[in-house]
């Protein structure tokens, strides 16, 4: 896999998010869904944190404002460190499997840099209304947007029966994280380096001629 196809996965991949994106900010008010089929939905959300919407706030003894800026500049670092390892790996004439894993990863943390660093500069909020691209009054600045997510699949939506230890009457939902296709990207290449790790990984051995033992005698 050579570098124009490495960077038309990945451009294909952002596009795809972040067309995605705009049109839900722009279209959803926050918390809003639209059933597809009983098992898919579209749920608009805004993640302020890492996976699965944990705030660096809730680990550490520091402010959301500043949990939220260290996460952003820690995101930053990791795109150039995905980066460079992709790059790295076409150059060396990686696996085919590799370097795929690799695009959709680096695409995926990508698409989710771009609502990180920008839409707090240029959406308006979600809150009650349906937000504005390029907003006179925009929700946030520099550094400290918010990622968008919105595909939703409680693929088992019901509840416990009563006769269930601790938790006999209450919901059980399943799959119940609302992620985007940025993150669908990071794991479905994630997936792709443990599944198919040795494949990934594995080295051709190289050539060695036979030496005649009359060679080595001598």
């Amino acid at each position: 896999m050579n570098i124009k196809k490495s960077l038309a996965l990945v451009l294909v991949i952002l596009l795809a998010d972040q067309i995605s994106k705009v049109y839900i900010k722009t279209h959803f008010i926050l918390g809003e869904s639209v059933d597809v089929f009983d098992w898919f939905k579209i749920l608009f959300i805004e993640n302020e944190g890492a996976a699965w919407g944990t705030k660096l706030s809730d680990l550490l003894p520091i402010s959301d404002s500043a949990g939220k800026l260290v996460l952003t500049v820690f995101r930053l670092f990791a795109i150039t460190g995905i980066g460079y390892w992709l790059w790295d790996s076409i150059r060396k004439g990686a696996s085919r499997t590799l370097i795929l894993a690799i695009s959709l990863i680096f695409a995926g943390a990508v698409g989710n840099i771009i609502d990180s660093l920008f839409y707090g500069m240029i959406f308006n909020d979600s809150y009650n209304t349906v937000a504005t691209l390029f907003a006179e009054d925009p929700y946030g600045k520099l550094f400290y947007g918010k990622v968008v997510d919105m595909l939703y699949f409680p693929l088992i939506d019901t509840t416990w029966p009563d006769w269930v230890p601790f938790v006999g009457g209450k919901d059980f939902r399943f799959f119940e994280p609302v992620f985007n296709i940025a993150d669908t990207a990071i794991s479905t290449g994630v997936g792709i380096l443990v599944v198919f790790n040795k494949k990934a990984f594995g080295k051709k051995s190289p050539n060695i001629e036979q030496v005649p033992e009359e060679s080595q005698n001598s």
